[in-house]
Parts: structure tokens; C-alpha cells; sequence
């Protein structure tokens, strides 16, 4: 299988330069939408400083084929009261809304025109942490659900492969700073997404996957 990097920024003395205009990936049985600076610089270190030091973060235990791991990064989930989600056997049940995250979810909102009624947070401590390949495929997700990926500090690669057309290339995207990244339509149910393990990487990046998920109610 191949692989390829979609370009998605100019490149400035060798640093890649933030495009002002949101910016529409055209993948087979994708839906993507990219704005690289949805936050300012200015707002977006406001909320990666509070949300690193406000969260009450932890490492929580997932099964993996019969055994038991720490997951390789810290997360937190939170939304509307009663809201709960599972992946790998692990159920979470949402904590009440921070402030601050409530704010950029009322942001997101307004421009994607979707609601949200929750968020699961991901600090990526140094490049040592990750995250495998999965989609946002869950049941209680419903079908064709918009996930709005929010970036706070360090720009880390983003990689997608089909699930199913092995001549489907990788695609890798560099997602920095402040940026939103919008997934819909049926890109849940034929991408899966990953954040791999990176040594050049020594500072903290947390995302914030804004999600509706159905209840009983």
C-alpha cells in the first residue's frame, strides 16, 4: 500500500505557513474540512495553558485482546449530564463541562451549525504518547456522525487509511496549533485515524473531539 502526505500548507524558510481559508480534503467516501487557525495563536495558548493545569486528566486502563494496558496519553470526558461512551470495554461517563471547554464547544457549534452534547479530551504528554488506528464508529455515535477535532499545541501527524480499499493511498496531516479539523458524512465508516508515536516531538498536544452521542431519553 502506498502513502502519501497531503500538502496542505506553504512552506516558509522550511516551516510550514498557516493558509487563512478553511481548506476541503477530497478523499474517496470522505468528508473532511480543515481551518488552521479556527483559535488565534493568542487564544489558542490561553486555552492549552488553562486546560492543561484545570483538568482533572488521568490515565485510564483499556483490554486489548484479553489484556489489560494503561492507553498511552491522559484523557478526560465531559458533557451534558448523563452522557455515556464506550470504546475497548471502557466506559466513560461524562464529568460536568469545564469552562473553558464549553466556550470553544459554543465556538465549534457556530460555525459547523451541529450540536454536541460532549467531548473526549486527549493530552498528548511528548511524542511518546499516541493513538492507534480506530474510527469514531460506535453505536451510540449514530449513523454518519460529525466529530469537530480541536488542536492545542504541539502540531502533530494525522494519519488516515481506507478500511477497505487496500489501493487507497495513507494520507498524513499535519494538524497545528488552534486548528479544527471536521469529520462527517460517511468518513467514520470507511477511515480509520490514528496519532503514531513521533521522537522528535518533547512538548504537550491536547485535542478535543467534540461529538453527539445518542441517548435514551
Amino acid at each position: 500500500m502506498k502513502s502519501t502526505t497531503l500538502s496542505l500548507f506553504n512552506q516558509v524558510d522550511g516551516q510550514p505557513e498557516r493558509h487563512p481559508r478553511q481548506q476541503h480534503l477530497q478523499l474517496k467516501q470522505a468528508d473532511l474540512l480543515l481551518l488552521p487557525d479556527f483559535l488565534t495563536a493568542h487564544k489558542a495558548d490561553h486555552y492549552l495553558e488553562a486546560l492543561i493545569h484545570t483538568i482533572a486528566w488521568q490515565q485510564d486502563i483499556i483490554r486489548v485482546y484479553g489484556k489489560q494496558h494503561p492507553i498511552p496519553r491522559l484523557q478526560h470526558f465531559q458533557g451534558d449530564p448523563g452522557i455515556r461512551y464506550q470504546y475497548s470495554d471502557l466506559i466513560l461517563d461524562s464529568q460536568p463541562w469545564h469552562p473553558h471547554v464549553l466556550e470553544l464547544r459554543n465556538q465549534v457549534q457556530t460555525l459547523t451549525g451541529s450540536l454536541f452534547n460532549s467531548v473526549l479530551l486527549n493530552q498528548y504528554r511528548t511524542g511518546d504518547d499516541k493513538m492507534g488506528w480506530h474510527s469514531d464508529d460506535e453505536p451510540e455515535l449514530g449513523m454518519n456522525p460529525v466529530i469537530a477535532s480541536l488542536t492545542l499545541g504541539s502540531q502533530r501527524k494525522f494519519m488516515l487509511k481506507h478500511k477497505y480499499d487496500r489501493e487507497q493511498a495513507k494520507v498524513e496531516l499535519f494538524l497545528p496549533h488552534g486548528s479544527l479539523l471536521i469529520m462527517q458524512g460517511t468518513t467514520q465508516h470507511f477511515w480509520q485515524h490514528a496519532v503514531p508515536a513521533t521522537r522528535r516531538i518533547f512538548t504537550t498536544r491536547i485535542n478535543l473531539t467534540f461529538r453527539s452521542v445518542l441517548t435514551s431519553r
